[in-house]
């Protein structure tokens, strides 16, 4: 039997007002966290991959370099993460059984976490895994394809709110992802 195909979903669309400057462009170890999550991401070989961009876009996508990834432009990325999300969805391949979906500021993500979240989805492909860490579970997730058509997805609630609603969510624990950069101070142990 073959398993089940996913696809990526990247939000890189934020405009990252509490930092004052776009904080996928940041670097960690000389790579821009948006390129970093992207490399990372596509180590989990998806069907199809999609980057979700809205503020600094032009130079947002062009900090990813030779990675492809096809880009969505969400000009509704001030009405916050879950339009980004939503469009991310339905722009995705059909034969995407599920998607990961994946943010630009945890730091501490790795290729192996993402790997063990599209295996674990692989197992049960109508339900959803999702990483846990500080007492929530959120993204990187992998959502089934049935929850794309949920309705768009407003506001900041993005997938954390999907995950919160859906029944029966498969967990992978990774602390070290409660760790997000969202103001300059998170930048100083961030980045290099």
């Amino acid at each position: 039997m073959t398993p089940p195909l996913h696809g990526l979903v990247l939000l890189a669309a934020g405009a990252s007002r509490r930092l004052g400057r776009p904080k996928q462009l940041l670097t960690l170890d000389g790579e821009t966290l948006v390129h970093r999550a992207a490399r990372l991401a596509l180590a989990t070989q998806p069907l199809d991959a999609v980057v979700v961009l809205g503020h600094a876009a032009e130079e947002v996508g062009a900090a990813m370099g030779d990675l492809v990834l096809r880009r969505v432009i969400c000009a509704e990325a001030d009405q916050g993460m879950g339009i980004s999300l939503s469009q991310g969805l339905a722009a995705l391949h059909a034969d995407c059984a599920g998607a990961l979906v994946v943010l630009c500021d945890q730091p501490a993500l790795e290729a192996g976490h993402l790997l063990g979240l599209v295996a674990l989805w692989r197992d049960r492909p109508e339900g959803a895994v999702a990483s846990a860490y500080a007492d929530v579970i959120g993204v990187p997730a992998v959502l089934p394809r049935a929850w794309f058509g949920l309705g768009e997805i407003r506001g900041d609630e993005g997938a954390r709110g999907l995950l919160r609603r859906g029944e029966g969510v498969a967990t992978l624990r990774c602390e070290g992802l409660s760790r997000d950069v969202d103001t300059a101070e998170d930048l100083s142990g961030a980045t290099q």
